[in-house]
């Protein structure tokens, strides 16, 4: 198998052909950031890893987050300071070394309704939370007074607050982030495919020995033998419970999350939000042009694949940041809305926001290594802890984990293209923001979308429908970051299905024939993937309608995909 971080057809059909050659180190089940994570840990200490994803990168939870990369300030007030620690550990890594160009400081008011106790209160939190994770990573919190606070949030009425502490954590694209460990992962030799669902467990004796893997492609199957297995399914845990055939020693509960997607210039601000609600909190966090605001908190029991949010999830999140606007929001603000599945350690409590964050590894039957759990922020603990648990049995040639110096792909050459962008738009024929969105999209390997305009100078057009975006970018998810299907590119690989308030109808029928030529896709195929991209959006419209969660359920199911 050659080693790639491009992940195109060849590469696929290559992986495919290949997977039942040999008896592997690791094989990771899950493409979500535990998985990829996991993959991309067992890779880097020369291990043989094949990670296999039934359906996209980050397709289910790790696309649907607040794209924050956070320590969790409000893990404080209960007294979970190791899990903070951690975390905080974790962002400043990130941001510093292993991917500086995909994580970005952001800021966030905490509006503050109390005149002297609440300030203390609170800004001893955040002054802990500045040095609880060791060496800043991003600039100090500081005080405001009601007038400092309305300068960077004229937004805000001027009667929601009494003042204001600013703090900073950070944020990243989810997806785009899980794409690029897996690419990373590829690039230290693992194996990475997606539409490969396990559909049973190879065992010899007692012992996992490997999984039975279906191309959902092709529909053909392949045994796939290995060492060790490691599960990171995330809420779809307790199907591999099942296959086992054994008790586990945790499940997970699902807590749905809710975000809805407004236009940047709506809201005159120049910072994030933060606000206390009766289950947790709700942020406003910008995003490119538009605001992210989110999220709710509820119990779900329906279809993982495809949660969905109700006027009910809206109107939740509209009253809450209504609180605070002068000039409230409504549901003709909304471009997008997006819905995402928590995998929570199942506890004693009947609340699903006071269930556990963090993270457990079980070995249920000999060979096979469950994790579940656990926080976006601290994936690359959560996958050393399971590749160690996994590789333990492997003798003692193995080396320790070594991800948390190990730069993703784009990070090398990132900071000197970033310093040097009135240079690279000349040198690319790009204007300079065109440059900056690139570079925080891609980092240095936006340097392969710039051979690929050099080649075909139409391909810096902006995609009809979605300006914010030039057919490189989707020419490129096809040919490098392996996208399969058109649903991957308008909703992963770029975020416009959430972007754009038609989400994406026009530019699904640009991007389809777009890509056609590149993956070799005829006319009929084309035309498939485009109605298959439609049905899906205007199910999830109808589930947006619903008023609960089982009508949105139903909705949503009658759409493929």
């Amino acid at each position: 198998m050659p080693v790639s971080a491009r992940l195109d057809r060849a590469y696929r059909e290559d992986a495919i052909a290949h997977l039942e050659d040999t008896e592997i180190d690791v094989l990771v089940v899950g493409g979500g950031i535990v998985g990829a994570g996991a993959a991309l840990d067992a890779a880097a200490r020369g291990l043989n890893v094949t990670l296999v994803e039934a359906r996209d990168w980050a397709a289910g939870t790790s696309s649907r987050s607040s794209k924050l990369i956070h320590g969790g300030l409000r893990y404080l007030e209960q007294l979970d300071f190791a899990l903070v620690r951690e975390a905080l550990k974790e962002r400043g890594l990130l941001l510093n070394t292993i991917a500086p160009h995909l994580v970005h400081p952001v800021s966030f008011l905490f509006p503050l309704q109390h005149r002297i106790w609440e300030r203390a209160y609170i800004g001893a939190g955040v002054a802990l939370y500045d040095t609880l994770g060791g060496a800043r990573a991003v600039p100090m919190h500081k005080h405001l007074s009601r007038t400092g606070a309305l300068e960077l949030a004229p937004a805000l009425k001027d009667d929601a607050m009494t003042g204001a502490i600013r703090y900073y954590d950070a944020q990243v694209d989810d997806a785009r982030y899980v794409m690029m460990l897996a690419r990373t992962a590829a690039k230290h030799g693992a194996t990475v495919l997606t539409r490969t669902r396990v559909t049973g467990l190879l065992r010899e004796g007692k012992r996992v020995i490997g999984a039975t893997v279906m191309d959902l492609e092709t529909g053909r199957e392949h045994n796939v033998r290995a060492r060790s297995v490691i599960s990171a399914t995330g809420v779809w845990t307790d199907e591999m419970n099942k296959m086992t055939g054994v008790d586990f020693p945790f499940h997970v509960r699902m807590s749905k999350g809710v975000h809805i997607m407004v236009p940047r210039e709506r809201l005159d601000m120049s910072t994030g939000i933060i606000m206390r609600t009766e289950k947790s909190v709700l942020f406003v966090i910008p995003w490119e042009q538009h605001w992210i605001i989110g999220t709710t908190d509820t119990d779900w029991s329906l279809d993982k694949n495809h949660p969905s949010a109700t006027r009910a999830d809206v109107r939740y999140i509209l009253d809450h940041v209504n609180t605070l606007l002068k000039e409230p929001l409504t549901q003709d603000d909304i471009v997008g809305t997006y819905a995402g599945l928590r995998p929570l350690l199942s506890g004693a409590s009947s609340d699903t926001s006071k269930l556990s964050r963090e993270h457990a590894v079980a070995e249920p039957v000999p060979g096979l290594f469950v994790i579940a759990g656990g926080k976006y922020t601290t994936y690359r603990v959560m996958a050393a802890d399971v590749v160690n648990a996994a590789v333990a049995g492997l003798g003692s040639g193995v080396a320790p984990s070594v991800t948390e110096h190990l730069p993703l792909l784009g990070a090398a050459g990132y900071q000197e293209m970033l310093d040097d962008i009135p240079g690279v738009a000349n040198d690319s024929g790009l204007p300079v923001e065109r440059v900056e969105h690139l570079l925080r999209r891609y980092g240095s390997t936006a340097n392969d979308l710039f051979e690929l305009i050099a080649r075909d100078p139409e391909l810096r057009q902006p995609i009809p429908g979605a300006p914010d975006y030039i057919a490189a970018e989707a020419v490129y998810s096809a040919t490098h970051e392996g996208a399969l299907h058109l649903d991957d590119i308008l909703t992963r690989r770029t975020r416009i299905s959430i972007e754009v308030s038609d989400r994406g109808l026009e530019a699904a029928a640009a991007i389809g024939k777009l890509v056609a030529p590149y993956v070799g896709w005829d006319a009929d195929r084309t035309d498939a993937e485009i109605n298959r991209y439609y049905d899906r959006v205007h199910a999830e419209l109808a589930a947006n309608a619903a008023g609960d969660d089982e009508a949105a359920n139903a909705a949503r199911l009658v759409a493929v995909g």
